[in-house]
C-alpha cells in the first residue's frame, strides 16, 4: 500500500497496472471531476531553528568558560554570549543554508529586563520579527500583565514588518468572557506549515498550573490538561491527513519526556519553561557546562515511534539547530542537530593578564572544535532596531525612583567578628549595635521585596537571599533605577521552591556551618522568617526560635511538617554558597519564575506609597529582621 495525499483528506491506492489505468480512465473522461492534485508521499528533510525563555535579555552578556590557551591548557576566559541580534544572524542563515526551515519560539519571550519594563513587550517583539518565526508557543509569563498585555504583545508581533505573520499558539488556553482575546483567533491550537508539497502540524502547548496560579491570566481565562488537550489535537491533525507532528510545549523537560511517552502520533516535541541546556555532556563539561540531557534527546511514543526532543535553554544563549528526517509515511527515521551557544569574538583572561594572539587563534580553533560554541556576528538590521530601545533603557537607568530616608547598611553577618568594615558608610554602619545584632538593612529590604514579589506570583511564605549577594549601601538620598542594579548587579533570576519547614531548617543550619567555619556570603536574609542564632552551638543546632509570618501580620511557631512555598535565587536553588540542600528540590517542587532579581526589587521600590521619585524607602520595623538576636 502506498499512501497518498489529497488535500485533507487520506485516499489509499495499491500502486501498479489497475491504478495507472484507473488514473489516464479519469483523465480522459473528465478533467475537472477532481480539482485536488494527486501527491504521492516521499519523504522529507526539515530542519527546525528554535529558541525559548528569552526572557526579555535582548543585550549580549559577560560570561566565562574554560577555554584551550594552549595545548592541554584550559583557562577561565571571558567572553560575550547572547544577544537577540546574534539569534536573528544565526537562524537568517540557517534559514538559507538548510532544507525546509522552520523558525520556532517556544514561549516566554518577556519579563526579567527593564526591555520589558519599559515597553511591555515592544521591544521584544520588535526583534522577534527579525527573525520572523513561523510560531510562537504561548509560556506563562505571557500573561504577567494579563490577558490585556498578552493581546498587546501579539498587536506588537502583528505590526506588519514579516511578510508572514508569527503564528500565535496554545491549544490549552480558553480565554474567558472578561478576556479581550476572548472569541478571537489571535490565538490558535495549531498551524500547518507545507514544505516540499507535505504538511506539518505544529500544537502549542502552555504549562497549565503554573500558568494559572503564578502569572496573571484573567479570573475566568483557563488551562485544560496538557497530555489530553495534545492528543485531541493530534488526532484532529491526523484525520485531515497530516502524519508530520511537532509539539512546541512550554510545560518543561521532564514534562516533555513524560508526555512523548504518553501520546499516539506526535513525532518532534520542541520545548521551553524549564530552561534546560541540552547538549553532549562530555563536550560541555570541559567547558564548564553541565547539561541535563542530549540534543536532541530521543524518546519514544506511546506506540513505540521515535520521538525527538529538543530545548534551547534560555535569554537567548542559544540556537537549537534539529534536523528530522521522514520517510514516505511520515514516520521519523531519524533526527540530529545540535545547540548552537552563540559567542562574541573578543577574549580576556578572568585574570586580567594579556592573550597573546597565537593564544586567541588557539581559543578560536577550540571553540571551533567544541562543538556546540559558535562565534557569531551580530545581525546589523536587529542591532538598529534594537538601538532606540537601548537608549531609552539607558536613559531609563538615570531615574529617581525613591528616596531613601536615612542610611541602610550593608553587612552580610551580624556580631562585631565576622564581617566588620563592609559598609562604605563608616561607623555608622560598622559599628552600629542595631546592624551587630540584626544584619544588613539592604540584605533584608532585598529579602523583603522578593516575599512581596512571590506573594504576587504564587502566594509565598518565604523568601531567602544570601547576605553576599548585595552588593552596595543605600546612603540617604536619591535612589535611581541604576542604583538598584547596583545593589543587585548578577545575572539572577526567582524561583519557587516547594519545602517543608524540615527541610527549610536544614538547609539554614547548613549555610551557617560555613559562616561558623570562616564563610560570610551564604549568611541567609529571609523574609516573612525569623530566628535567634547561636555560633557557638553544634552544627544542626544553632537557629531556634524560627517563626513564620502569616497573612495577618503574626509569627507562628516554623511548622516542620507543613509545606511552604519559598522564593530564592536560581543562584542559591541550584546549592550554591552553602545552600547545598537546596539542590535536592526538584522536579515539580522547583519552578522558575523567570523574573529578574534586580527587577523585582525595583518593583517593589515603586510600588512603595508616594509619587514617583519621592516614594520613601526606609529601615524595615525590627520584628521583620530575619536575625532577631545574634550570639558569635
Amino acid at each position: 500500500m502506498q499512501y497518498i495525499h489529497y488535500g485533507n483528506s487520506k485516499k489509499y491506492r495499491l500502486l501498479g497496472l489497475s491504478l495507472l489505468l484507473s488514473s489516464a480512465l479519469l483523465a480522459g473522461c473528465n478533467d475537472n471531476d477532481d480539482d485536488e492534485e494527486e501527491i504521492a508521499a516521499q519523504p522529507l528533510e526539515i530542519n527546525i531553528l528554535h529558541i525559548n525563555d528569552s526572557h526579555s535579555h535582548l543585550d549580549e552578556e559577560s560570561t566565562t568558560f574554560n577555554l584551550l590557551t594552549a595545548e592541554n591548557t584550559r583557562e577561565a576566559i571571558t567572553v560575550f554570549r547572547g544577544g537577540f541580534s546574534r539569534v536573528t544572524a544565526l537562524i537568517n542563515e540557517l534559514a538559507e543554508s538548510e532544507k525546509n526551515p522552520i523558525k520556532i519560539h517556544a514561549g516566554d519571550a518577556i519579563t526579567g529586563d527593564l526591555y520589558f519594563t519599559l515597553g511591555e513587550g515592544k521591544a521584544e517583539a520588535d526583534l522577534m520579527n527579525t527573525v520572523c518565526f513561523d510560531t510562537f508557543t504561548l509560556g506563562n509569563h505571557e500573561f504577567d500583565n494579563g490577558d490585556e498585555g498578552l493581546k498587546k504583545l501579539i498587536g506588537f508581533l502583528n505590526n506588519g514588518t514579516c511578510s508572514t505573520p508569527t503564528q500565535v499558539l496554545s491549544a490549552n488556553v480558553e480565554f474567558g468572557a472578561t478576556s479581550p482575546l476572548y472569541k478571537t483567533d489571535l490565538v490558535k491550537p495549531y498551524t500547518i506549515i507545507e514544505k516540499e508539497g507535505q504538511k506539518i502540524g505544529l500544537i502549542g502547548l502552555t504549562i497549565a498550573g503554573k500558568t494559572k496560579n503564578s502569572s496573571r491570566p484573567n479570573e475566568d481565562t483557563i488551562f485544560s490538561d496538557e497530555v489530553t488537550t495534545a492528543q485531541k489535537y493530534i488526532d484532529e491533525l491526523k484525520a485531515q491527513g497530516i502524519n508530520k507532528i511537532i509539539i512546541q510545549s512550554h510545560i518543561g523537560y521532564d514534562k516533555d519526556l513524560e508526555l512523548a511517552t504518553q501520546l499516539s502520533g506526535v513525532d518532534v516535541i520542541i520545548g521551553g519553561d524549564s530552561h534546560t541546556l541540552l547538549g553532549d555532556s562530555t563536550a560541555m563539561t570541559n567547558y564548564g557546562l553541565t547539561p541535563e540531557g542530549a540534543y536532541p534527546t530521543i524518546s519514544k511514543d506511546k506506540d513505540g515511534h521515535q520521538v525527538c526532543i529538543g530545548q534551547a535553554w534560555q535569554y537567548a544563549y542559544v540556537v537549537g539547530q534539529m534536523k528530522v528526517n521522514f520517510d514516505a509515511n511520515g514516520v521519523v527515521t531519524d533526527c540530529s542537530g545540535r545547540p548552537n551557544m552563540l559567542l562574541g569574538d573578543q577574549f580576556s583572561r578572568a585574570s586580567g593578564a594579556t592573550l597573546s594572539s597565537r593564544e586567541v587563534a588557539t581559543i578560536k580553533q577550540d571553540i571551533t572544535n567544541s562543538g556546540f560554541l559558535k562565534i557569531v556576528q551580530p545581525d546589523s538590521n536587529a542591532d538598529r532596531v534594537l538601538l532606540p530601545y537601548a537608549s531609552a533603557k539607558v536613559l531609563f537607568g538615570s531615574e529617581q525612583v525613591a528616596v531613601a530616608t536615612e542610611n541602610l547598611c550593608l553587612r552580610r553577618v551580624p556580631g562585631t567578628t565576622k564581617d566588620t568594615s563592609r559598609s562604605t558608610l563608616g561607623d555608622e554602619c560598622n559599628k552600629s549595635d542595631f546592624v551587630n545584632k540584626h544584619g544588613g538593612d539592604v540584605q533584608q529590604l532585598v529579602a523583603e521585596a522578593f516575599l512581596q514579589q512571590g506573594k504576587s506570583y504564587f502566594n509565598a511564605d518565604i523568601s531567602i537571599q544570601n547576605g553576599g549577594g548585595v552588593r552596595i549601601d543605600l546612603p540617604n538620598g536619591n535612589i535611581t533605577v541604576n542604583t538598584i542594579y547596583q545593589v543587585l548587579p548578577f545575572k539572577n533570576t526567582l524561583v519557587q521552591l516547594s519545602m517543608t519547614g524540615a527541610e527549610i531548617k536544614a538547609v539554614l543550619e547548613d549555610v551557617m556551618d560555613t559562616i561558623a567555619t570562616g564563610s560570610t556570603g551564604g549568611y541567609p536574609y529571609a523574609g516573612g522568617l525569623r530566628w535567634d542564632v547561636d555560633l557557638s552551638q553544634s552544627k544542626g543546632n544553632r537557629l531556634s526560635g524560627l517563626e513564620v509570618r502569616d497573612a495577618s501580620g503574626n509569627y507562628q511557631t516554623l511548622d516542620l511538617s507543613k509545606t511552604y512555598q519559598v522564593i530564592t535565587i536560581d543562584y542559591l536553588a541550584d546549592g550554591s554558597d552553602g545552600f547545598t540542600s537546596f539542590a535536592n528540590i526538584t522536579g515539580s517542587r522547583r519552578s522558575d519564575v523567570g523574573l529578574d532579581y534586580a527587577e523585582a526589587f525595583l518593583q517593589y521600590v515603586e510600588n512603595l506609597e508616594g509619587t514617583a521619585g519621592q516614594k520613601q524607602l526606609s529601615r524595615l520595623p525590627v520584628e521583620y529582621y530575619s536575625t532577631q538576636n545574634y550570639k558569635e
